[in-house]
């Protein structure tokens, strides 16, 4: 059998962690940032764990990781 391939996405946007919980960035932070509230776009800094329901279908889509 061929090995299974990583979704080049996926790849790009989670980090599995040791202990098998999975990190993202988070969303709204690129563009249009000048109706954003200082406050908003400060709670936007940094890293967030992928919500639980959503691990299973992210760690399928990075066989390897």
């Amino acid at each position: 059998m061929p090995k299974m391939k990583t979704k080049s996405s996926a790849k790009k946007r989670f980090k599995v962690l040791a202990n098998g919980s999975v990190k993202r960035s988070q969303a709204f932070k690129r563009h249009i940032l000048t109706k954003k509230t200082t406050k908003n776009k400060r709670q936007l800094r940094g890293t967030v764990m992928v919500h639980s329901s959503d691990v299973a279908s992210v760690k399928s889509m990075m066989p390897y990781a």
